[in-house]
């Protein structure tokens, strides 16, 4: 049996690789590992949203989101990733700076577990001699949660000492303790190694030295977080900003995987391993008049579909029999993953759920580009009286023509042209109806395949908005 690496990004777009966005962001690193090294799967979608429920779907091999949403994952599935190979002989070990893992117990099932901690709304110090510094005015960035009256923004930057230097930051954190267990673990295979970079998750506080490459000649308040509302907060200018911040936590992400990367070929790793690369979902910065994932904003009354800035993912194969430099459309979900790991690095796994996800290594082995004719992309809703949650992350359809909402940003159902609209800003539904309702099918036989109940499927058709619940990433009862 092969080792198997599985490297995930939080919030790193598809678009982010290969010089691919109209705004381009630096990976030098990752593209090199395009050009050498890997195989690129170019249909990679979100399956569960956000970053809980994707990961459970990497981990259990489930479908989730028309079941649950964000929760610990043994109230989700008996399945797990570290279980499943560790009863087959490999050593398992989770190493991270993802807030959230611990706290929905994915560490229990491992052989040891590590977190970098501080990320995000994380406190494992208080230090309350030193003043909270406001950075960013309420209007402009997320408001929810608060500590003593200070944002997510604020409080990132004083649990981390207003630190400024690269190797402060955890991209080179959880990098560097990646690259340190692999040097004191590499002869003692077959091990699963699980790393999480939680980066580029907001807060955007990657040194100022690499956003000011992006944007050299802005001299206001620096856009560190988005407001998970409408981009018209924003002028031009801190828009561009809000951009640049990203890019650069982006390009440092970038950065510290190619040195996880290198240490890798370092100790001749690759025939004896399966690599692979990829993100839980991306960034609106801007696109579809928003900035974020999730609507979360007072006064922003719209629902968010998971649209392709956010939906479409990097998936980056390497290592044993995968072929290198090979570039393959097939559609994957992230409950594919596991089985496809298990398979290619030819470890036998018995899961107590049987797996919805289906294993693509054969498509990859045989450079062939036929896996899925379709992926959906979706959040966990749950309603009273049958009424949709107003303002929910809502689902998104991607064949390789179309791209489809049954409930799009004002309610109704909206459909793009894929193949002249990658980023779904041209609604084209009104003058296509035979297709939306063709779409529309296709996307509840998905939900029936998946067991979803008619209750939950009825929310996608013509429900009414009323009070309810939807997944993100801190629970707010006011939605």
């Amino acid at each position: 049996m092969r080792n198997i690496i599985l490297l995930i990004t939080d919030t790193y777009r598809y678009d982010n690789l290969g010089n691919r966005a109209e705004r381009p962001v630096r990976s030098p690193y990752l593209d090199r590992f395009i050009a050498e090294r890997a195989t690129e799967v170019h249909g990679s979608y979100v399956g569960s949203f956000p970053t809980i429920p994707h990961r459970t779907d990497v981990a259990t091999g489930v479908c989730g989101w028309p079941h649950y949403g964000w929760q610990a994952i043994e109230l989700s599935s008996p399945n797990h990733i570290a279980a499943m190979l560790g009863q087959a002989g490999y050593a398992t070990q989770l190493l991270c700076d993802c807030p959230h893992l611990f706290k929905a117990r994915f560490n229990e099932k491992f052989d040891a577990a590590y977190q970098n901690r501080g990320q995000e709304a994380d406190r494992p110090l208080l230090r309350l001699n030193e003043e909270i510094v406001n950075v960013m005015p309420d209007e402009k960035t997320r408001t929810r949660p608060r500590f003593r009256d200070h944002t997510l923004v604020d409080v990132h930057r004083w649990v981390n000492h207003y630190s400024t230097s690269e190797f402060d930051k955890f991209p080179a954190k959880t990098g560097m303790l990646t690259m340190k267990w692999l040097e004191e673990n590499h002869n003692a295979g077959p091990f699963f190694l699980w790393v999480d970079f939680f980066d580029p998750h907001e807060p955007w506080d990657a040194p100022e030295y690499l956003v000011k490459r992006y944007d050299p000649d802005y001299t206001g308040t620096p856009m560190l977080h988005p407001n998970y509302g409408p981009a018209s907060a924003f002028t031009d200018a801190e828009l561009k900003n809000l951009w640049a911040h990203y890019a650069a936590e982006s390009e440092l992400v970038d950065r510290w995987l190619g040195r996880v990367l290198e240490k890798i070929d370092d100790l001749g790793l690759w025939d004896d391993s399966i690599v692979l690369v990829t993100a839980d979902h991306g960034m609106s910065v801007g696109e579809h008049e928003r900035t974020g994932k999730s609507n979360i904003h007072d006064t922003d009354p719209r629902y968010w579909p998971i649209y392709p800035e956010i939906g479409h993912t990097p998936c980056l194969v390497a290592g044993g029999d995968v072929p290198k430099r090979q570039s393959l459309d097939l559609f994957v979900s992230p409950m594919d993953l596991l089985p496809t790991m298990a398979e290619l690095a030819g470890a036998k796994v018995n899961p107590p759920k049987p797996f919805d996800g289906k294993s693509f290594a054969k498509a990859i082995l045989n450079g062939e580009a036929k896996h899925r004719d379709y992926v959906v992309s979706g959040c966990c809703v749950r309603s009273k009286e049958g009424k949709r949650p107003r303002k929910a992350v809502t689902p998104f359809l991607v064949t390789r023509e179309w791209g489809y909402a049954p409930v799009g940003a004002y309610g109704r159902r909206e459909l793009y042209d894929m193949t002249k609209d990658p980023l779904a800003a041209n609604d084209i539904a009104a003058e296509n109806e035979g297709v939306v309702a063709e779409m529309h099918e296709l996307f509840l036989s998905h939900l029936r395949e998946h067991g979803a109940s008619e209750e939950f499927m009825a929310l996608w058709g013509d429900a009414k908005e009323g009070a309810g619940e939807w997944a993100i990433d801190y629970p707010d009862k006011t939605v």
